[in-house]
């Protein structure tokens, strides 16, 4: 699984006397991405480049730049350091010195590189949404098995026969649960996995 970033986090260099931000924080969507971009943009800066991937979704900006020179390199940045739901604003004051194609690659790619590389990480767990139906016998059994695993409620509803629940835990969780409750009730629980998958911050 990929990480994503902690804390927002900067980064600043200097390249050929022409000035460099890098900019960089988690996102949950595409449009706090954006929000992140106007929040930190700087109006009177050369350019604003910028890339985010949450997911399979990424968008990248050159801003005024030579097609694919800054944005594409800061995604190359972001999917290279192997983080995900991360946005990446590099700000550009040019100081007089052109530095050709190559040279913007390498500028926007390896500002962004660089502070993705000094950030703090935060693993991205994979989640699992269960929905169990239970007796009032087993209710004790079942939620020391919650605890035990890390299942988290996200529903409860009370019926005249017991509890249905709906639940989301680690995805590596999913499987141990099922047995632990299977062997503690005798098979008497009902679980179905529901198919949305998610994504946690742990």
């Amino acid at each position: 699984m990929p990480d994503t970033l902690a804390t927002v986090v900067s980064h600043s260099l200097e390249i050929k006397h022409s000035r460099f931000i890098a900019h960089a924080a988690p996102i949950d969507d595409a449009a706090a991405a954006l929000a992140f971009l106007q929040q930190v943009a700087v109006a009177d800066a050369t350019h604003n480049c910028w890339a985010y991937r949450h997911g399979s979704e990424y968008r990248s900006s050159d801003d005024g730049e030579p097609a694919g020179t800054a944005g594409r390199p800061i995604l190359a940045a972001i999917d290279g350091q192997g983080f995900d739901r991360v946005v990446v604003v590099v700000i550009r004051w040019y100081g007089g010195i052109k530095l050709g194609a190559g040279g913007l690659v390498r500028a926007y790619g390896g500002t962004a590189a660089e502070c993705l590389r000094i950030a703090p990480r935060l693993p991205l767990v994979a989640l699992a949404t269960l929905r169990l139906q239970a007796g009032f016998d087993d209710l004790g059994a079942l939620h020391a098995a919650l605890a035990a695993h890390g299942a988290e409620k996200q529903a409860e509803t009370f019926t005249a026969s017991g509890v249905e629940m709906r639940l989301q835990l680690p995805a590596d969780q999913a499987d141990p649960l099922k047995n632990r409750l299977r062997d503690a009730t005798r098979d008497r629980i009902r679980i179905e996995t529901c198919t949305e998958p998610g994504h946690l911050n742990d």
